[in-house]
Order: C-alpha cells, then structure tokens, then sequence
C-alpha cells in the first residue's frame, strides 16, 4: 500500500518504539527476556516521490515493560536496576538517531536502507515496514550490539548474558493514498 505524500509524524502519541532482548548462558534460567519501550522519540515517514524517514530517540528513555523467564517476576527496584545499568554501561546516554539512504516501495511496504547511530557509531543496517490497507505500519530490524561498540550486558561472571543480537520493533499509523 502507498504512504500519502507529506510529511507524518510518528511518536509515542501514536506509534510505539520497543528493544526485545533474550538471554543466554548457564544460568540464563536466572535472567529474563526483556521488552523496553522507549518513551521519548520521534520519527517523519516522507511519502512521494522522494520518500525518506529519520528517526531520534533519547536513549535515557527506555523502561522495561516486560520481562518473561527469569526465576521471579520483575519488581520496580529490578526495573530501576536494568534502566541504570542501560544509561551507564550499555548505551552510556548517547545519542540515537537513523537517516535513510533509501526507501523504495516493496511487496506492499517499504524496504528500508540508512545509516543508524548509536553508541556514538554510525553504520548501514536495513529493514521492511509493513504497511496494511488502513495504514498500519509495522518494522523491526536486527541490532548487533557489538556492531556499534557496546558490549552486550552481562552478570555472574559471564553465565547470564544478554544476547548480542537485539529486537527493534516499531508499530504506528500513516495514512494511505
């Protein structure tokens, strides 16, 4: 389906911008897989002829809405715990940012090609939106943490780990010409 021309704003107001994280190691079954929403970000979809989309996102924002597995449920000091340990030494409350190099329609979306900082890194990754009929958007793309410098977080001595690999997940609304 094609996007509307113009400009549309994509946001917290109207989309959600979530990481979904898994777990490994020996004692992964201590751990959980996470699902973090961020909460202050702010992305424009450009339809038409020229179409485009640039995203930035405030890095501090992210808070843990779920946490599955694990040997007890996900308390509000854990969550606090693993926003810290986020802000300090996964993504060091720097700057987040995608600008697209191209986006071409495709099987009825878009495929998706940019450069993304993160980490103070900037690197090409690619990804599909989904667009239905309505206007429902939906995207993901895989982050190698290790790609932009970070160093995927980890505890007891390396037997719990979060996974290399996370989970972008966007979903919103455009309009549909």
């Amino acid at each position: 389906m094609a996007i509307q021309p113009g400009a549309h704003k994509l946001g917290p107001d109207n989309a959600t911008l979530r990481v979904k994280t898994t777990r490994s190691g020996a004692a992964s079954a201590a751990g959980h897989d996470l699902t973090l929403e961020v909460s202050s970000w702010e992305a424009t979809l450009e339809g038409g002829d020229s179409p485009s989309l640039s995203l930035t996102a405030d890095p501090t924002s992210l808070q843990v809405i779920e946490g599955t597995g694990g040997m007890k449920k996900l308390d509000d000091g854990d969550k606090a715990d693993i926003r810290k340990s986020i802000d300090k030494d996964v993504l060091k409350k720097k700057a987040i940012s995608f600008r697209s190099t191209s986006v071409a329609e495709s099987g009825g979306g878009l495929s998706v090609a940019g450069d993304l900082e993160l980490n103070g890194k900037t690197a090409p990754v690619s990804f599909d939106l989904t667009v239905a009929d309505d206007g429902t958007l939906r995207g993901s793309a895989t982050v190698k943490q290790t790609g932009w410098g970070m160093k995927p977080y980890s505890a007891l001595f390396g037997a719990l780990k979060v996974d290399d690999e996370v989970e972008v997940v966007v979903d919103g609304k455009v309009p549909t010409a």
